[in-house]
């Protein structure tokens, strides 16, 4: 088995997850109209909460199947990235970035930061677990749907999203490899242009001079070739 079975493989037994519910806390059904208002606005605060809960529990679902038993195992390393890799015999070793999402908060709040070169060999995927209280706003945590999807293909979503030179730029980081673990760089930057418009006219003629010299030295190459 290699590092794509070992995902696919683990992303068949997360889809099972699909209807289930976790034990791992029980909220109470409000007594009152008002207490049910007020819980419902407030509901959503458990996710952090419960979205580690779920994560956690992940990872112990994944170590029950016999199929992984014979190759290694599944380890937590939050905080570290990603939230989990498969330890054994395979390599590259298999991760996968597990976010609990709550669809009745306003956005999926989830740190994503890590450079497209971790990917390279696309060992690192990204399992999004969409849950609900099986009562809507009270009851244990239910697993809605689960989707799972290449770690990569994310990575390139945001900065193809982001990057926009002059006015916003996606740098990769530095080459820190040879840094001890607890300095080392894996996450892009972000930043905004902050100048005036006159400046921002600057840049963008900069911005263009750089593209023209680009697509010249690339005819010339293509010319040649």
């Amino acid at each position: 088995m290699n590092t794509p079975d070992v995902i696919r493989l683990a992303s068949q037994y997360l889809a099972n997850l699909a209807g289930h519910k976790f034990d791992v806390l029980d909220v109470s059904k409000p007594v009152t109209v008002n207490s049910a208002v007020n819980l419902a606005k407030v509901i959503s605060k458990l996710s952090p909460l419960l979205g580690n809960l779920i994560e956690f529990n992940t990872v112990e679902f994944l170590n029950k199947q016999d199929n992984f038993s014979e190759l290694g195992s599944w380890e937590r390393q939050d905080p570290g990235f990603p939230d989990t890799i498969f330890v054994g015999d395979v390599q590259p070793t298999p991760g996968l970035e597990i976010k609990a999402w709550f669809p009745l908060a306003t956005e999926i709040t989830a740190r994503f930061k890590d450079s497209q070169n971790h990917f390279q060999f696309d060992q690192t995927h990204v399992a999004m677990l969409a849950w609900l209280p099986e009562k809507i706003i009270y009851g244990k945590p239910y697993i809605l749907d689960v989707c799972v999807v290449s770690g990569l293909s994310v990575a390139l979503a945001r900065d193809t999203h982001y990057h926009n030179p002059p006015d916003y730029l996606v740098l990769e980081p530095e080459d820190t490899t040879q840094r001890t673990a607890n300095l080392q760089q894996t996450s892009t930057s972000g930043y905004k242009f902050q100048g005036s418009a006159d400046e921002f006219l600057e840049a963008q003629e900069i911005v263009g001079g750089h593209l023209n010299f680009e697509r010249i030295l690339l005819h010339s190459c293509a010319v040649k070739d």
